[in-house]
């Protein structure tokens, strides 16, 4: 599928695959395909910034590749690594049979990991790869990433530079769990995806918990809005949002009650110490001054 040639493009292909997108990020996320640009997104854990790169994935008919950042995290496990239990065989068959030597570092023996894949011309078009969290990673690994995102270009010290016959469509994420360097945010275009409005809180309950009655729709968003007024460890976000939701309805709740929070608050916070500040008449408290409010 081609490229989307407007904002409103954006918008429409990512709410067919259930992502509802602002105008803000729509524009960022058109500027980014239009220009061949990576698009970097940071913000609180649960926000829809992994979402979106599947959704673009889909919308587009793209394969999508990720690159689940972590700690310690590094060229052989981002990019390739030699098969030497095969290339070990492969010697050995030669000598029993006196056959040349194989060419050790070649494709045959070349395992790809994400980076050295998204730069592979793939069917259907470029991928999308999704750099994952990259704040988990450390100052080592994004110097690594400088290269591959200014010039869609990998270095394979054995047999030369890989280079993508079309960059592929990068979108990186970060939670913030550390300041990412400016060298890597420069080569991108950025954006801070923030909770949504309650508005556009109840659009995305909507697509993605259709079954959910407007009642209790309403009462649900309103809570978790009311929830990231509190002083907790870990705010819930959209997922925990789409999650509660889901559960409420496995256990046919039409509406909330003090009791039924208590008993699934496991799907909204991951904390024990937040969880704990919302048993008993806490709960019930912030449940009663949403009713008030949407009443």
């Amino acid at each position: 599928m081609t490229l989307p040639t407007s904002i409103d493009d954006v918008q429409t292909l990512l709410s067919r695959q259930d992502y509802v997108c602002g105008r803000p990020l729509a524009t960022v996320a058109f500027l980014a395909l239009t220009l061949g640009r990576p698009l970097f997104l940071e913000g609180e854990a649960g926000t829809g910034k992994t979402e979106i790169a599947k959704a673009l994935a889909a919308a587009l008919g793209r394969r999508l590749i990720r690159l689940q950042c972590y700690e310690g995290l590094d060229a052989a496990s981002a990019v390739y690594e030699w098969n030497f239990a095969a290339q070990m065989v492969a010697l050995r068959r030669a000598e029993a049979t006196g056959e040349a030597p194989p060419v050790l570092f070649s494709d045959d023996f070349l395992i790809a990991r994400p980076l050295l894949e998204a730069m592979r011309p793939q069917p259907g078009g470029a991928p999308v790869l999704l750099i994952d969290e990259i704040d988990r990673t450390d100052a080592p690994f994004e110097a690594f990433l400088l290269e591959a995102l200014s010039d869609f270009q990998i270095t394979i010290p054995e047999t030369g530079p890989v280079t993508a016959p079309e960059p592929p469509i990068v979108i990186l994420t970060s939670n913030r769990t550390r300041e990412v360097h400016d060298a890597l945010k420069r080569r991108c275009l950025y954006h801070w995806v923030d909770y949504p409005s309650h508005d556009r809180e109840m659009e995305i309950l909507a697509a993605r918990a259709p079954e959910a009655s407007e009642r209790l729709s309403r009462e649900v968003v309103a809570f978790v809005q009311a929830l990231r007024t509190e002083d907790l460890f870990k705010k819930p976000g959209v997922a925990e949002t789409i999650d509660w939701a889901k559960c409420l309805l496995a256990l046919d709740m039409i509406d909330l009650s003090p009791e039924v929070i208590a008993d699934t608050l496991g799907a909204l916070l991951k904390y024990q110490d937040d969880i704990q500040k919302l048993q008993g008449s806490e709960a019930k408290r912030i449940l009663d001054e949403v009713r008030a409010e949407l009443a």
